[in-house]
This record gives structure tokens, sequence and C-alpha cells, in this order.
């Protein structure tokens, strides 16, 4: 087989930098930091230049361990789980349950979650849309058993972007703080109907509930989007907090149920791979408060033959 390698020339790398170990499938092996990753070729920065490996020639990625990510960290803000053991819900809780938060603004609240050690929360964008005032309060648990529960508030908060049509948002706890733990994104992909999942959330204020269901159907569409449908029990308050599968990885975020006499264990989810597009393009999606169509709402205004008073 003939390997072909593109090399450009760019400038220095920066001084901090996620190192991978790529093992290639004829024996050899480079390491570097990897700026993209996509289907046909992986670009790698050695420094001062950036190598262009094709995919079918890459046999292995390994990452340095760290032990504040449970994953492989991305440039792009968050952790992707990998080799992730499969844990009873009782367990999981106890390990991951510190990086779900509760989100409040002067209107209501939701959930939330932590993706990077630095500070970052993925939340819904209906949970603080039109606000600017947020607090975020996170459960430190020391002890992994969830009975000495520590509350750490923080109202230096930024919203970094967000999207209404994607219902996503990312924030930023602002200042000098010890680094956060963080919740590994799985793959909605890998979901399988009656696969175990469950949340964790504040539905109606009562701080760090789990409650745990099925994968219903990990993609239905509902109003021109894929959302993952699951029985876990979603109410006011769980929107913008993960939905985990069985290794303790984010395959979703809560947001939103189906209401009404008679109708229960519908509940949704945003896929993991939406939030991932979301934050691998938050460019597009940077809040601008001086904007009026970035974070604030308006009252649809009446057409010129209403027949409302």
């Amino acid at each position: 087989m003939t390997r072909s390698f593109w090399i450009f020339i760019l400038g220095a790398a920066p001084l901090v930098a996620q190192i991978s170990h790529i093992e290639l499938v004829e024996g050899g092996a480079v390491s570097g930091q990897i700026l993209v990753d996509r289907p046909g070729h992986l670009h790698v920065d050695l420094g001062f230049t950036v190598l262009s490996i094709p995919r079918q020639s890459v046999l292995r990625i390994t990452e340095p361990e760290t032990e504040d990510a449970p994953g492989i960290a991305t440039p792009h803000l968050y952790t992707q789980g990998s080799g992730l053991a499969t844990m009873a819900v009782t367990d999981l809780v106890g390990e991951i349950g510190s990086s779900v938060v509760l989100v409040q603004t002067p209107t209501g609240l939701g959930s939330g979650f932590f993706i990077h050690r630095d500070g970052y929360v993925i939340t819904n964008d209906h949970v603080i849309a039109g606000e600017h005032e947020l607090r975020i309060t996170m459960f430190e648990d020391p002890d992994g058993d969830g009975r000495n529960l520590i509350r750490r508030q923080f109202e230096n908060v930024r919203i970094v972007a967000t999207s209404p049509e994607w219902d996503l948002a990312l924030l930023k706890v602002e200042g000098d703080h010890a680094p956060f733990p963080v919740a590994a994104l799985g793959s909605a992909g890998e979901l399988r109907q009656g696969q175990p999942v469950f949340a964790i959330g504040n539905p109606l204020g009562l701080e760090r509930t789990v409650s745990e269901g099925i994968v219903s159907l990990r993609n239905r569409v509902i109003n021109g989007r894929i959302h993952i449908q699951t029985t876990t029990e979603i109410n006011p308050g769980n929107s913008g907090g993960p939905l985990f599968n069985l290794r303790g990885e984010v395959v979703g975020v809560n947001n939103m149920k189906v209401v009404g006499f008679g109708t229960e264990g519908l509940g949704f989810a945003i896929p993991a791979e939406v939030l991932r597009d979301f934050l691998r393009n938050r460019d597009v999606f940077a809040f601008d408060p001086l904007n009026p169509n970035s974070g604030f709402r308006y009252n649809t205004p009446p057409t010129a033959f209403s027949d409302e008073p």
C-alpha cells in the first residue's frame, strides 16, 4: 500500500498543547497535536510542520493520561470518552455527579454540566434565554457517596455562545478556581433501543436528582431535528442536564418532554454529536449582548390583517 503525506509550513505550535501518539498500520509512529480529525485525513501539528495522514494508515491513537480527564481531551473544549468501563448507576453517580450543576436565572432554573476543567458549562439555550445574570451551583462529593455534598456557588458567569435553533448554550465560570470535574462525551450513534440510560439534574429545583430509563429510539425527528427519545423522567429543571450511558459518558443533553393527560415516559435529548458540532463551531454562535438577535427575545409583532384586538 502506498502512503502519501502532505506537509504544510505553519507557525510555531502553542506552548501548551495536547500531544497525541499516533501508531501507523505499517509500523511507524508520530507524536504531535491533532488539529483536524476528518474521515479521510488526520492533520497533526509536529511543531513547525503539519502532517496530513490518511485515516486508513492510522492504527491507533493514544493520549497521555491525566487525573482530571476521563478520556481524550480535544481542542474543542470537550473531553471524548475513551476506554471507560461499564458501571452500575449507583457507582457512576459518585464518580461523575459533581460535574452536573444547577443553572439559575432571575426567572427560572435548569441544569448543566462541566465539559472543561477551566469552568465551561453546557446547558439549554431556553434555560438562559433573555437573561444575563446567571448563577451556577455545583455539588462537590468528596466521599463519592452523595452523603456529604458541598455546595459551591458562582455568580460571575459569562455567556460564551448560544443557539436558539439548536437549543444549546455554552457558559463560562469566570475567576481563578480549582480545576472543575468534567463529564466526557460519548456517542449517541452507538445507542440501541432498550439500552439503559440515566439523567442527573434539578427537576423543580430538587437538586442532584437521578432518574433512570431506557432508550426508546435514538433518532426521533422533532421539529426537523433528531432527538434521543427516552423513558428517563425529564421534568422542568432537568433542561440542559446530561443524559448518561452506563460508561458515564454524556450521550445527550436533556431538553424537553411531552406533557399531556395520559402521557408519560416521553423525554427527549439533543444527541452528543450535535453538541460536538456546536462546540466545534462555537464562534458562529458567539454571544454578543449588543446584537438584538443574540441573547434577547422579542414578541412576534401582529400582522397588518390580524383580527385579534
